[in-house]
């Protein structure tokens, strides 16, 4: 049994290539993953990151990750108005977490917040497929550097910085996100064209992340109003 949550447990941490000697893995691969995930939380530390930096950067390659492993679930049969039929995954409206996950980063990071999403998109390379890693960097790139200078120059409170922020980079993010995931299926898997890229997926993709940022929006402006943080505050 210990030998098999071993087994497992090296397997997660080196993205299912553990090289095993025998019974034990290659102690050159675990190590060296190991200590570069260290060294990744040791740099999110010392710049000033603390739960919500560590959260985001775990978030993005998480997510690449599961859109090449978690299989979509068909929600629409093949019919006359969809003659494909629709699927959609189930991380979909989990992704609507991570611009307002981001939002809390560069609150307690600032412009370091820069630096945890080079640190997650260079993770997501590793455990995700290229072309989805690729992709998701290219998309944050885009929806960052939006988000970057609507926190960074604008006077809006935090409250009505997320909806904005969210309103404006989901749609970027979704598209480009969507076009590579889609690309990654067809090269991986063999899928058809529009697999993963369809009017359905993309709806939703939007919506779940809007909802994330509307309820977190609608918390922070509570607590704004109750003089319990300070709603300027970068």
């Amino acid at each position: 049994m210990i030998q098999t949550f071993l087994n497992s447990l090296v397997s997660i941490i080196t993205n299912g290539h553990p090289d095993y000697l025998g019974f034990l893995p290659s102690p050159v691969l675990f190590v060296g993953v190991v200590s570069l995930l260290a060294a990744s939380l040791y740099i999110i530390h010392r710049l000033g990151g603390r739960y919500w930096a560590f959260l985001y950067v775990a978030m993005i390659p998480f997510l690449n990750w599961s859109f090449g492993v978690i299989p979509e679930v068909e929600v629409i049969e093949p019919n006359g108005a969809f003659a494909k039929g629709v699927s959609l995954h189930p991380m979909t409206m989990v992704t609507g977490l991570v611009f307002v996950v981001r939002d809390f980063v560069q609150r307690e990071m600032h412009q370091k917040v820069l630096v945890c999403m080079g640190l997650a998109i260079g993770w997501s390379f590793f455990y995700a497929w290229p072309v989805i890693a690729l992709a998701s960097g290219i998309a944050f790139a885009v929806s960052e550097l939006f988000d970057w200078l609507l926190f960074t120059f604008t006077r809006y409170k935090l409250s009505t910085r997320i909806l904005i922020s969210s309103a404006v980079a989901a749609p970027i993010d979704t598209t480009l996100f969507l076009y590579g995931a889609d690309l990654a299926q067809q090269v991986y898997l063999g899928a058809e064209p529009g697999s993963m890229l369809h009017l359905a997926n993309w709806t939703v993709f939007i919506i779940g992340k809007m909802i994330g940022a509307v309820v977190v929006s609608e918390v922070i402006r509570r607590r704004e109003n109750a003089g319990q943080i300070n709603p300027y505050e970068l």
